[in-house]
């Protein structure tokens, strides 16, 4: 199994430590064909992608593309905001970027106040006093409809870390996903699905995707414990879109071509 593709990467743009160029660089080293440089999305509190700075952040990406050689994708890692499936690029966006990520962050500015109250104080309370065992139902029902309304409401390419510190019902988020074209990410630096919990992704017959969701250019195109679960599992490595020279078909492009 060879990487074809690194899909979520971060810069100093959020909290990453290496600059476009060098995490571009590092996808070359690795043979990477394309790299998405994916920092966290506008309503993050402390990390997240500046608008002042979206230009820059263009401009970077695409004079690491020219010097390097490997495609690179302006992309943001998205916050889901609340049940409603808002996220972090809006139409208005939607010409400054190339790759749509979505996932669940706890440190955001959210929707709503209910948002806010059962997203962030569930979902905190149960990560650090229960260490999510056995989460109330309506936590879960709120989280799975907050990730299928993303999806929904939104030209997606993929959902990042799915349940990572959010307990959902995993199938009935990968079923949708499945169904609307948006790829289920496969998160080599977060622990975010049981052997259990992807076992059942994986008989949707969702699509995938293996991020290294790297902060630093040495874990760009790192895959390895993520591949260890994958071998356990048994996902079919023909699920999987960025491997083996492989590359995926994206949602977000389709759909600003109008397709």
């Amino acid at each position: 199994m060879i990487l074809t593709a690194d899909y979520h990467t971060h810069t100093p743009y959020s909290h990453g430590k290496n600059t476009v160029l060098e995490n571009a660089e590092a996808a070359k080293e690795k043979g990477l064909k394309a790299i998405g440089i994916t920092d966290h999305g506008f309503s993050h509190l402390a990390f997240g992608l500046r608008r002042k700075k979206v230009p820059d952040l263009i401009r970077d990406c695409r004079e690491a593309e020219e010097k390097t050689g490997v495609k690179v994708l302006v992309g943001m890692e998205s916050n889901i905001r609340g049940i409603s499936g808002l996220t972090d690029i809006q139409p208005k966006d939607y010409d400054d970027f190339d790759l749509f990520i979505a996932g669940k962050h706890v440190l955001i500015s959210y929707e709503t106040f209910s948002d806010f109250r059962s997203y962030f104080l569930g979902n905190l309370f149960e990560d650090k006093f229960k260490k999510g065992k056995n989460p109330p139902r309506k936590l879960v029902e709120y989280n799975t409809k907050a990730y299928i309304a993303a999806i929904k409401n939104n030209p997606v390419d993929i959902i990042s870390h799915l349940g990572y510190l959010c307990p959902c019902n995993v199938k009935e988020v990968a079923k949708c996903a499945g169904d609307y074209g948006t790829y289920i990410e496969l998160n080599s630096k977060k622990t975010h699905l049981s052997d259990e919990e992807l076992a059942e992704v994986c008989d949707t017959g969702v699509r995938f995707v293996i991020d290294s969701d790297a902060h630093s250019k040495e874990r760009v195109g790192d895959f390895a414990s993520v591949k260890e679960q994958i071998d356990r599992v048994g996902v079919p490595s023909e699920r999987i879109d960025n491997i083996d020279g492989r590359m995926p078909s994206f949602r977000f492009e389709r759909f600003k071509n109008g397709g």
